[in-house]
């Protein structure tokens, strides 16, 4: 049995977005509009935009749109930046109560919109979680994608539960996202969290576009610090991976101890300055990385224990709440 037509939420966090905005709001508004007069959404629905400390004219252009299109248009405006995963969070709180679904999508609009009509259809079918998932990543550069790649290998191996070219492209009813909102964790990641949540789970494919306008909001150092974050959220074996290679050196050890004696007693001259300093300097190294690993876990339960607020909401547009 179909379920009825749902109040759809679409969250959109937007950072210095100003350059792409316009055409963001129109395509979403066009769009929430059509599905429901095609009767695939009731016509409550609607598109909630979350300010992640903007320095640009993003929440001005945001309140202007929740001004002109009352029915349609809503606002988060956050006290400050606080990231992409946590921004996300705030919109799913903020709409949580007022919909029945919630479809989460990046403001340049690179995630194909009009796979948003099949993932209604899939949660209409009875699905909980719908992903969206890349089938094309040509838009991207070369570097993107091959590093993409070896993200989700990684993620693999270390054993995270992750969907291969899946990014935060997802449908998520409204059972779901108030499971999701359980997770108190600061260093949230949530393509591991979501799949963890169980419920009835698919898949919608679609083409990555390129950016119309604006520049990419995750260069390379805040993909990199993305990637730590999902692995050492999920995964403990990078520890046990300096452990086992702490244990392989101290074999190794042992073998260069017995053969050093095994010289010294044969009278032999042990030459070799060149090699010792190289083992001094590959073992440092080594040990440096290690204690560097664990200190990444270490900083992570720094900033869990002290449980500090994930995101502070300064202002409301367009939501029952009163404003703040």
């Amino acid at each position: 049995m179909s379920i009825p037509a749902p109040v759809l939420a679409i969250v959109v966090p937007c950072y210095n977005e100003q350059e792409v905005f316009a055409a963001t709001e129109r395509q979403l508004r066009e769009l929430v509009v059509r599905m429901a007069e095609e009767g695939l959404v009731s016509p409550l629905s609607y598109v909630a935009y979350v300010d992640d400390g903007s320095r640009d004219r993003t929440w001005e252009l945001i309140e202007e749109a929740a001004l002109a299109h009352p029915d349609l248009d809503r606002g988060v405006k956050l006290g400050h930046n606080v990231g992409h995963q946590n921004a996300l969070l705030a919109g799913l709180e903020a709409v949580e109560r007022s919909c029945d679904a919630v479809v989460t999508i990046d403001a340049d609009l690179q995630d194909d919109v009009n796979a948003i009509p099949r993932m209604v259809e899939k949660y209409r079918e009875g699905f909980e979680i719908v992903y969206g998932v890349r089938d094309s990543r040509e838009a991207d550069t070369w570097f993107k994608r091959n590093s993409a790649r070896a993200f989700y290998l990684t993620m693999y191996r270390l054993g995270v539960e992750s969907v291969d070219n899946h990014a935060d492209f997802r449908l998520m009813s409204r059972r779901a996202v108030v499971e999701l909102l359980k997770y108190k964790e600061r260093n949230i990641f949530l393509r591991g969290v979501v799949p963890r949540i169980g419920l009835r789970q698919t898949q919608v494919v679609y083409d990555r576009r390129a950016r119309e306008a604006g520049e990419s909001k995750y260069p390379l150092r805040k993909m990199l610090n993305f990637a730590v974050d999902g692995i050492t959220s999920f995964s403990i074996k990078p520890v046990r991976m300096v452990f086992a290679l702490g244990v392989v050196f101290v074999v190794i050890a042992l073998f260069i101890f017995v053969y050093t004696l095994c010289r010294y007693f044969a009278g032999e001259t042990i030459e070799g300055w060149t090699s010792l300093m190289l083992s001094i300097w590959f073992c440092t190294g080594v040990l440096l990385l290690g204690l560097g690993i664990i200190g990444e876990y270490v900083g992570k339960i720094f900033l869990e224990v002290k449980e500090r607020p994930r995101y502070v909401v300064e202002s409301l547009r367009g939501f029952d709440a009163p404003e703040l």
